[in-house]
């Protein structure tokens, strides 16, 4: 039973995160700059005073428990507030000077990570990032618990608690197996939609739904092809074996069909596209380097892409 006195320390709560996220005391205590007997102490300390069993001990490597799991973006936003206060304290004025977890949506992460990694480094080299690639909904869900800072996600999502910056607006591009009729055209209608078979992503993907909504606007019913993917990589190398069509969006068109033999079109005006932002919590106090921090973004994605910046 949890002692309602007690106060967790910051040591502990940091020992309890850093052994989650390395799985492994050694490297916990590698990564915090404190001995393991120091950190296995704090750890047992934090346990002791909770009344609960954050994480199973093995030798082999540490599992965490369901208590552990539900305390874990608490304890990470606890963490973070402690950071900012005392980065605040110390009269630090750039809360991008530190740590950012950062979210991508997986039609977004593989385009545009290697450019914008190598880009923040030489504007920001005060940050460290730390990526995670995952649906919306559950980017949502880790921003509003505290487990992420921010994330870059298609827009708009109109979510309680949080706010949104756009940075740029790019097309989605008709991706078709190899030698097909339409490939090379540049004005396809919408409405030709209605007799391809078109490939979808699986649930929860929001290019999924962006697809079927391309498909409601021009009046059609498409026909969906018997083929689904949890990837768009795999999508793609599905309508490359002949499986169906599929919706892509620009920024994945370079590296897509320089894999593969995949055929590409362009849509005829006005061309269907989808708008990707940087959305986080209202209430963090960060808007204004967010804002710096998603200019930059659009920047250096622009720079490589062909997608329009917003503002």
């Amino acid at each position: 039973m949890t002692d309602k006195s007690y106060q967790p320390t910051i040591a502990g709560l940091r020992a309890f995160v850093a052994v989650v996220e390395k799985r492994h005391f050694t490297a916990a205590a590698s990564f915090l700059g404190v001995s393991q007997s120091t950190l296995s102490q704090a750890l047992a300390a934090l346990e002791t005073g909770l009344g609960v069993q954050l994480v199973e001990r093995s030798t082999r490597r540490v599992f965490v428990t369901a208590q552990g799991r539900q305390l874990l973006p608490r304890a990470q936003a606890a963490i973070e507030a402690m950071d900012a206060f005392t980065a605040a304290a110390a009269g630090e004025s750039d809360p991008l000077r530190g740590g950012m977890r950062l979210g991508l949506i997986p039609t977004v992460a593989p385009y545009v990570l290697p450019t914008v990694l190598a880009g923040l480094t030489r504007r920001l080299p005060t940050l460290t990032l730390r990526v995670v690639e995952d649906q919306t909904e559950r980017l949502l869900t880790a921003l509003r618990e505290g487990a992420l800072d921010a994330a870059m996600i298609a827009l708009p999502v109109e979510a309680a608690g949080i706010t949104e910056i756009p940075i740029y607006d790019e097309d989605f591009v008709l991706a078709l197996p190899p030698g097909h009729p339409l490939s090379g055209k540049r004005r396809v209608p919408t409405t030709a939609l209605a007799q391809l078979p078109l490939l979808l992503l699986d649930e929860g993907h929001c290019l999924r739904d962006q697809a079927l909504d391309i498909c409601r606007k021009a009046g059609v019913q498409a026909e969906l092809a018997n083929t689904r993917a949890a990837s768009l990589a795999t999508a793609v190398q599905c309508v490359t074996g002949g499986l169906g069509v599929t919706l892509i969006p620009q920024s994945a068109a370079p590296v897509e069909s320089a894999r593969s033999r995949l055929g590409l079109a362009q849509f005829a005006a006005p061309r269907p596209g989808r708008r990707i932002g940087l959305a986080f919590r209202s209430a963090s106090g960060r808007g204004a380097s967010y804002q710096q921090i998603a200019g930059i973004i659009g920047e250096l994605i622009s720079s490589e892409h062909q997608v329009r910046l917003v503002g």
